[in-house]
């Protein structure tokens, strides 16, 4: 009994080590529900510029943050790239960053408000960050299909890995992430948020790891969506890290 207490408590400490006392976050979020700049055809969306912002709150709400936002016609290729590495760049070894993405996906990325940009080019400028606690959070259709590369699921491995980050997905690479009219923001982000938000901390320590906020999502966003929609975690990380601590 004694040793199980010490190693509940070892662990504790491990998990708090990650947010100092000084550790800070760094957070970059994208809404785009206006695609009247993407090139051909794709339909406008009404709850991800909200999406964004709740996620924005969330984190100015509880910890030491800065961030980028960027809505609609704000949110180019271009832009997107030059915040992740404006922003995260400031991030020292210990501190968190974090990009969050809410708009239309394509298996293998996701659509900027001028074109398509690919998890692959995401995770390269992320990989730059000397910081150690990445995390992406994607709300789009189809966002799955980035464990799928276009060239290799392999080389996919490979990226995602050298970049060191934990993706949190919304949706298998056949699914779409589902919205309602009733509702805030969409599925994902709504369970997220609340994850996050401490509803995830099902051991009560005040520190969500991983593992936890996953296992919270994906019940939640399959029940709700009736079964029509299975958020993914992936990547090289941990399931004991730490995302967020209250």
């Amino acid at each position: 009994m004694k040793g199980k207490l010490l190693r509940v408590l070892l662990a504790a400490i491990l998990l708090t080590v990650a947010f100092a006392a000084d550790a800070r976050v760094y957070l970059v979020s994208v809404g785009i529900g206006d695609y009247s700049g993407f090139p051909g055809q794709i339909s406008n969306l009404r709850l991800t510029v909200n999406d964004a912002r709740t996620v924005a709150d969330l984190y100015s709400k509880n910890t030491s943050v800065d961030y980028s936002l960027l809505l609609n016609e704000k949110a180019t290729k271009k832009r997107i790239v030059k915040a992740i590495d404006k922003v995260f760049g400031m991030a020292k070894e210990n501190d968190m960053v974090v990009f969050f993405f809410s708009g239309h996906g394509y298996p293998g990325g996701f659509c900027a408000y001028d074109g398509k940009i690919g998890y692959d080019e995401v995770r390269r400028a992320m990989a730059k960050s000397r910081c150690r606690n990445k995390m992406m959070f994607v709300d789009a259709c189809r966002s799955g299909g980035m464990r799928v590369d276009e060239t290799s699921a392999q080389g996919a491995l490979t990226a995602a890995k050298n970049a060191n980050v934990m993706l949190f997905l919304s949706s298998r690479n056949n699914e779409n992430s589902i919205e309602r009219t009733d509702m805030k923001n969409g599925f994902f982000t709504t369970y997220l948020t609340k994850g996050l938000g401490g509803n995830a901390d099902a051991n009560r320590n005040r520190i969500i790891t991983a593992r936890e906020l996953y296992d919270f999502v994906h019940r939640e966003v399959t029940n709700v969506s009736g079964g029509k929609q299975h958020p993914v975690m992936w990547g090289n990380f941990d399931n004991n890290m730490a995302v967020m601590k209250w």
